[in-house]
């Protein structure tokens, strides 16, 4: 394949889901990057830039929501060169650095979250979140034993990829249907769930579903936590920005849609949880309660996003 080709077959996995989840998607994004300026061969800097805004529009626009997206390219992508090779350096290091962070915060998020769970504690979670995992699997390590509830995160089912990386680390694990999550609530000691986008305010985007496991949780007195990286937060949301809530394919809910005249299918990827549902934010700086969503995006992500 050319480079090109193998930059738009990164971003139609990212589109169709094969790339999932708000790091994976980040990381992926870097990568496709990096692959693609070591292949450009042009000394011309005017060239190089028109090349890579073309690579960088095709990676944004395949997920609408996902923040970390725009962040890892935005942080990629930003450099001072006078020629084009300096540029491309430039944007090598910048991803070989964005992906080592991540790497990097997960773990620092799972070592600062995982203080939080306590020996025999139940935890829910929700979809399929890495920083999540690492909260749950950095606690089971420790030798607190624990058990967990995830739910299905219809209609992706990405609680199945959840449960099967749960049970490969010795965790006793627990599946249920989405709508099971209050039926469960007063059994569980804490909620973790992760963050496609972090808003300013401190209110949390994230996969389907979510808000009501977190209504649940408030109105069970459960804790809820996000666990978070802080490319997730969105500095787009300083000036009131609202994120966009991706609509995705009807037949990813009801796949003989085609045999219905009158029927139509809603099928939001995400939904928003108030700041108010949200108990605390575990990032690689820290726990943090919502309210400091806008230190972190001052300080860690600085003003130039």
């Amino acid at each position: 394949m050319t480079q090109e080709e193998k930059l738009l077959d990164t971003a139609g996995k990212i589109r169709s889901m094969e790339i999932r989840g708000a790091g994976r998607i980040a990381t992926a994004a870097a990568q496709a990057l990096k692959d693609y300026v070591l292949e450009l061969d042009t000394s011309s800097l005017e060239e190089f830039d028109r090349q890579l805004r073309w690579a960088a529009d095709s990676l944004l626009n395949t997920r609408p929501t996902a923040v970390s997206l725009f962040n890892a390219i935005k942080l990629v992508t930003r450099y001072s060169a006078t020629d084009a090779q300096a540029a491309k350096e430039a944007v090598v290091n910048n991803a070989d650095r964005f992906i080592k962070n991540s790497q990097r915060a997960v773990e620092q998020i799972g070592i600062i979250g995982s203080r939080t769970i306590r020996d025999g504690d139940t935890v829910l979670t929700h979809c399929n979140s890495m920083a999540a995992l690492s909260v749950i699997g950095t606690a089971h390590r420790s030798g607190k034993r624990i058990k967990v509830i995830a739910t299905e995160s219809r209609p992706r089912y990405q609680g199945i990829t959840t449960i099967g990386m749960l049970d490969r680390m010795g965790i006793d694990v627990e599946l249920i249907v989405d709508s099971a999550a209050r039926s469960v609530m007063n059994e569980v000691n804490l909620v973790v769930v992760g963050a496609d986008v972090v808003t300013a305010n401190g209110s949390l985007v994230n996969k389907i579903g979510t808000a009501q496991i977190a209504l649940c949780a408030h109105e069970a007195r459960t804790p809820f936590m996000v666990a978070a990286e802080t490319y997730k937060f969105s500095p787009k949301t300083l000036a009131g920005e609202l994120v966009a809530i991706e609509e995705r394919s009807q037949e990813e809910v009801l796949e003989t849609i085609s045999q219905y005249r009158q029927v139509r299918v809603r099928n939001p990827a995400f939904d928003v949880t108030p700041r108010q549902y949200i108990d605390q934010i575990c990032t690689e700086a820290g726990l943090i309660p919502p309210e400091m969503s806008y230190m972190i995006i001052k300080e860690r992500l600085g003003w130039e996003l």
